[in-house]
């Protein structure tokens, strides 16, 4: 997780020269939503998220203080997405129907079309922009409540259970 983090990092600042002296180029950063709120059980995976949200952010604002307004950025922050990658996740089901897992090639639409207008920010889908905003907002106490209300508090139970069961070499189980 540290290594692809500082990989993107990486590429960007080999890139960004070029792109700041002719004047043109687009930055995507592919996050998460839960680089913009969290949750329990993925605190690597969440830190990971929260690292690439703050690089954006902060190179974002280095070109606005600069004045280069021909580079663009867009941080594209999807829900969960359905490549197995977090199968077993679970939140309420009356939530669930609000909120199931995407579909990759909507993630994808909605990714270029948000780079396509110059939009600096998407959240897939567009319910996910009021976790984020409750979170500034409110008080901890209050995302707490919705936090449980939804069933966010413990969705990774399920995933992390199911990661425990499974063999990592064939036959050495997670402890």
């Amino acid at each position: 997780t540290l290594m692809v983090c500082h990989l993107f990092q990486l590429t960007v600042k080999a890139f960004l020269p070029q792109m700041k002296a002719q004047n043109h180029g687009h930055i995507v950063t592919i996050a998460s939503v839960l680089g913009l709120f969290s949750t329990a059980c993925v605190e690597d995976y969440c830190a990971s998220k929260f690292a690439a949200v703050g690089f954006h952010e902060s190179l974002a604002h280095e070109l606005l203080a600069e004045e280069v307004e021909g580079v663009k950025t867009t941080l594209v922050c999807p829900y969960i997405v359905d490549t197995g990658m977090f199968a077993g996740c679970k939140i309420r089901e009356e939530v669930e129907l609000l909120l199931p897992p995407l579909e990759p090639q909507y993630c994808v639409e909605q990714a270029m079309n948000a780079i396509l207008i110059d939009q600096p920010l998407v959240c897939i889908p567009r319910l996910t922009y009021l976790p984020f905003l409750s979170r500034a907002l409110l008080p901890w106490e209050s995302n707490v409540v919705t936090y449980r209300f939804m069933g966010s508090d413990k969705c990774m139970y399920p995933f992390i259970d199911s990661m425990n069961k499974q063999p990592t070499n064939g036959s050495v189980q997670v402890a």
